[in-house]
C-alpha cells in the first residue's frame, strides 16, 4: 500500500493511513503523567497513608508534589491523541474492541487487588462491599453512585465518557472535517453547558475536562497532516478555556491536600503538558527512539491502577520501619514490577482473548442481521430456472 506524503489531503482521507512507527515520546509522557499522580497522592495528601502530616515528612518535596494532579490533564490531551492515531480507518465495532481490551484487562485485577488489600488490611479505607466490587467492576460505579474501590477510577470514568462521544464520530469513519466538526460542536457545547443547570448535560459534555481531549484531537490533525491557522487555534482556545477550568481544580485539590498553595505552577504545568505534545505533533521529538520508552508505556496503565489505595497500606505498615523517602523507593519500585507482571500475565493473554472473543461476537451479529429468506420460499435460482422452463 502506498501511504500519502505528510500533508496530502484526500477526498476520502479514513481510508488514508499513515506508515504505523511509534511515538516514543508519548509513552515517556505516560510515565511522566503517571509518576505526578503518584507522587500528589503518595507525598502531598494528607490521607489515610502517612499518620504524619507531609509536610513534616517532606518538608520541601511536598510543594513540589502537590502539582502532579496536574498530571491527569496531560493524560487527558496524550488521550486524544492517541485515540485518534490508534482509530483511525477502523469501524465503530473495532473501535469498541480496542477500547474495551486495553483498558478492562488491567483494571479487572486492579479492582480486585484493591478490595483483597483493603479486606486483608483494614483501616486505611472503607472495606468495599461484594455488591460494590461487583458494579466496580464494570467501570459504571460513578453513574449510579457506587463507592470507587480505589479513588484513582474517577478519571477512568472521564475517559469513558470520553470515548462514547468519540464512538459517534467512529461510527462514521474518521475524517479530517467529521473531526474538526466534533471538536467545534463539543467546545461550543462545553461552553453551553457550563451556563445550563443540568446535571446530566454537564456529565455528558464534561466542560470541566472536555477542552484537555479536543486539544488533543486536534494536535494529531496536525500530526497526522500538517499545521494550520484552524487546528492551531482549537488548541490554543482549548488552553486558554482549560486554564480557566484548571482554578475549580486546584481549589478542590487544596481542599483534597488540606494545604494551601498559589495556582501559577499549575499553568505552568498545564502549559508545559500543551507545548510537549504540540512538540510531538510537529514531530520535534522523532528522533527520540530510547529503547527503554515502550516499556515505560505499556507499564503506566497497571501502574495509575494499583498505586494509591495499596501504596497507602504500604505506607502505613512500613513508614516507622523505614526512612519516608526509604518508604517511597521501595514502595515505587515494587508497584513499577507489579506493573509489568500485571502486563505480561493478565493484559496481554487477558487482552487477546477478549480481542479473539468480541471479534467473533461481532462477526456473528453482522451474519445474523442479514436478512433470512423463508423457508417457504425456493431460492431465487430455482424460480428463475422454473420460469425459462415453463413448468
Amino acid at each position: 500500500m502506498d501511504f500519502p506524503a505528510r500533508g496530502t489531503l484526500d477526498h476520502k482521507p479514513a481510508e488514508v493511513r499513515r506508515p504505523t512507527s511509534r511515538l516514543y515520546a508519548l509513552d515517556g509522557l505516560r510515565l511522566i503523567a503517571a509518576l505526578m499522580v503518584a507522587a500528589f497522592h503518595l507525598m502531598a495528601y494528607n490521607g489515610p497513608g502517612w499518620t504524619e502530616r507531609v509536610q513534616t515528612l517532606f518538608p520541601v518535596a511536598h510543594s513540589f508534589a502537590y502539582y502532579g494532579w496536574t498530571g491527569v490533564q496531560l493524560f487527558f490531551l496524550i488521550s486524544g491523541f492517541v485515540i485518534c492515531m490508534s482509530c483511525w480507518g477502523k469501524s465503530a465495532g473495532e473501535f469498541a474492541v480496542s477500547r474495551v481490551t486495553r483498558l478492562y484487562p488491567a483494571y479487572w485485577f486492579g479492582v480486585l487487588a484493591a478490595a483483597c488489600a483493603l479486606w486483608l488490611f483494614p483501616g486505611v479505607r472503607d472495606i468495599p462491599t461484594l455488591s460494590g466490587l461487583a458494579v466496580n467492576l464494570t467501570m459504571f460505579q460513578d453513574p449510579l453512585g457506587v463507592p470507587r474501590v480505589d479513588s484513582v477510577y474517577w478519571s477512568l470514568w472521564v475517559e469513558m465518557r470520553f470515548y462514547l462521544l468519540f464512538a459517534l464520530v467512529a461510527w462514521k469513519g474518521l475524517t479530517y472535517r467529521r473531526l474538526v466538526a466534533f471538536c467545534l460542536g463539543w467546545a461550543v457545547a462545553g461552553l453551553l453547558a457550563t451556563k445550563l443547570d443540568n446535571g446530566l448535560v454537564r456529565a455528558v459534555v464534561m466542560p470541566e475536562h472536555c477542552w484537555y481531549f479536543i486539544a488533543g484531537i486536534a494536535l494529531y490533525l496536525i500530526y497526522r497532516f500538517k499545521p494550520n491557522a484552524l487546528l492551531w487555534g482549537i488548541v490554543a482556545g482549548c488552553f486558554l478555556l482549560g486554564q480557566h477550568f484548571l482554578i475549580a481544580a486546584h481549589a478542590s485539590n487544596e481542599r483534597y491536600a488540606d494545604i494551601k498553595a498559589p495556582l501559577w505552577p499549575a499553568a505552568v504545568l498545564l502549559a508545559a503538558a500543551f507545548l510537549a505534545m504540540s512538540a510531538v505533533a510537529v514531530g520535534l521529538t522523532n528522533r527520540i527512539t530510547w529503547r527503554w520508552l515502550p516499556t515505560a508505556g505499556i507499564l503506566t496503565y497497571p501502574f495509575y491502577l494499583l498505586h494509591e489505595d495499596i501504596g497507602w497500606i504500604f505506607i502505613r505498615h512500613t513508614e516507622h520501619r523505614l526512612h519516608p523517602y526509604a518508604v517511597l523507593a521501595v514502595l515505587f519500585a515494587a508497584v513499577l514490577a507489579a506493573s509489568w507482571l500485571v502486563h505480561r500475565w493478565i493484559e496481554r493473554p487477558l487482552g487477546r482473548w477478549l480481542r479473539r472473543t468480541m471479534r467473533a461476537g461481532l462477526e456473528e451479529m453482522r451474519f445474523y442481521s442479514h436478512p433470512v429468506p423463508s423457508l417457504d420460499s425456493p431460492p431465487p435460482a430455482t424460480r428463475t430456472g422454473e420460469r425459462r422452463g415453463g413448468h
